[in-house]
This record gives C-alpha cells, sequence and structure tokens, in this order.
C-alpha cells in the first residue's frame, strides 16, 4: 500500500487561470470540470467556476484546485504575505507548497516560469543547507519554496 499527498488550493474564482498557468509551468495533464459539469444549472452565477481541477505530470508534480463557493476577488483563500525579514521568513500563509528537485537546473527553469508575475521572497541560489534555495509568492498569491533536495 502506498498514500500520496497531493497539495488542493482554493481559490477566490481564478482557479482556471491558476491551474492553466501551472501546467503551463510543470507540463502534464489538465482536468477541470465546473459546478455546472456535476449538477448545478448552467444560468446560475458560478456555474462556470471550477468545481474540481487536477494537474498531473509524469516528473511527479501533482497540485489541485478550485474555486471556492461564494469566495471573489482572485487569489487564493485565506491568502497572505510572505517575505523576509532579519533574515527570517515571515508569513501569515497557512502554507507553502514545497518543491523538490536533485538539479539546480530542473528547478531554474520551473523557476523561471512560475516568476512570471511573482513576488520573489528569496532568489533561487545556493544556501546554508542546499546547493538551491529559493522562494516566491506567485501571482495568485500561492506561495513556492524551491529546494535542490540532495
Amino acid at each position: 500500500m502506498s498514500l500520496q499527498t497531493t497539495t488542493h488550493l482554493n481559490f477566490r474564482g481564478d482557479a482556471r487561470e491558476a491551474l492553466e498557468f501551472y501546467q503551463s509551468v510543470f507540463g502534464g495533464h489538465l482536468i477541470l470540470n465546473t459546478y455546472a459539469d456535476f449538477g448545478m444549472p448552467a444560468d446560475l452565477p458560478g456555474a462556470d467556476r471550477i468545481v474540481f481541477g487536477l494537474v498531473t505530470a509524469s516528473n511527479g508534480f501533482r497540485v489541485m484546485g478550485y474555486d471556492a463557493p461564494g469566495a471573489a476577488g482572485g487569489g487564493i483563500v485565506g491568502g497572505g504575505a510572505t517575505r523576509r525579514e532579519n533574515n527570517a521568513t515571515m508569513t501569515d500563509q497557512a502554507l507553502f507548497v514545497s518543491l523538490g528537485s536533485d538539479t539546480l537546473d530542473e528547478l531554474q527553469g520551473h523557476w523561471n516560469l512560475l516568476r512570471e508575475g511573482a513576488t520573489v521572497v528569496e532568489a533561487l541560489a545556493a544556501s546554508a543547507w542546499s546547493s538551491g534555495f529559493g522562494m516566491l509568492t506567485d501571482r495568485f498569491g500561492v506561495t513556492w519554496s524551491f529546494s535542490v533536495s540532495v
């Protein structure tokens, strides 16, 4: 028996845009189902929003997302700011998405794409604990932690 953990992100109306963006960054297969696909009358407000979204890639990347009912304004539900201050990471976000790879080169390619419209918290570079570490908050308010894992 094996278990798999998949990050599930809760958006305020832009799950489709975010998941399409993540697929463009990480590759793989995209599944998007709307509330209307699962029975909500198509003429109701929000029926075109995402109730089930999934990006899966052969390199192991997986992320899920949906549009939380009643949430509007874009970004993630419960989002907040993340910054570096006095050599420490300060945040009011509940979680980060951590991305690890065996090589800096592989991470750098994803970093460069995900950085579009993002706020860099800490540049991707060698650190005291890794040959590559960096953090950014993407244009949807999700903070990503990149790390070379060997």
